[in-house]
């Protein structure tokens, strides 16, 4: 028993190890993002077969959420405007998802060794949110607006968005953002595809 204890915990650090990566150098271009990540391509690729999510809308919530950081959180809130304190949520990686949805994530998709420093597993919850969105709030995965105000405000809130100006403004820009990394997939996507068959 503890030895099994000891390979899940050696394999889990093997997997958050893994994920490890430098932010790519151009996170604005889609075709530059998976030029130099076409591993990247294959994960979002792999989502959007999976749960039919967008891959610009895909790239579009990683963007805003963390700038491709696997490291990325929340800043922490400081007492007194100097005293570094908590953190505001337990948001985390890629996607920034916090603890209670990400432990749905898994439960709900058998994924039990899902990390969110790991950029598979973040765009497949992204796919998985952006599904369960459609279901529960009946959004289209085209409408990347209304898709990441419920992403940023949860399905339980989404109902008061119009009472959260950042959260507006969040949203238009991630639309704009959508919008050209959708464009520019249509230059290199054929090309992407191609290369289907290569290993890394």
């Amino acid at each position: 028993m503890i030895h099994l204890k000891r390979i899940k915990f050696y394999l889990l650090i093997f997997v958050v190890l893994s994920a490890c990566s430098s932010i790519p150098k151009n996170t604005k271009n889609s075709c530059a993002i998976f030029e130099e990540r076409y591993l990247w391509y294959k994960h979002t690729k792999a989502s959007y077969d999976k749960w039919g999510a967008p891959i610009h809308l895909q790239l579009a919530f990683v963007k805003k959420e963390s700038d491709f950081n696997w490291l990325a959180k929340p800043p922490r809130k400081k007492l007194f405007k100097v005293i570094p304190f908590k953190r505001p949520s337990s948001s985390f990686g890629y996607s920034q998802a916090v603890v209670g949805t990400w432990e749905q994530y898994k439960r709900e998709t058998n994924n039990k060794l899902a990390t969110r420093a790991r950029f598979k597993d973040s765009v497949d919850f992204i796919g998985w949110y952006i599904n369960k969105t459609t279901k529960i709030l009946k959004i289209s995965k085209g409408d990347t607006y209304r898709q990441y105000l419920a992403y940023y405000k949860g399905w339980g809130d989404y109902k008061n968005y119009k009472k959260d100006k950042k959260a507006i403004i969040y949203a238009k820009s991630v639309k704009d953002l959508a919008n050209n990394y959708r464009k520019q997939l249509t230059i290199c996507q054929k090309n992407l595809d191609k290369n289907k068959y290569i290993i890394f």
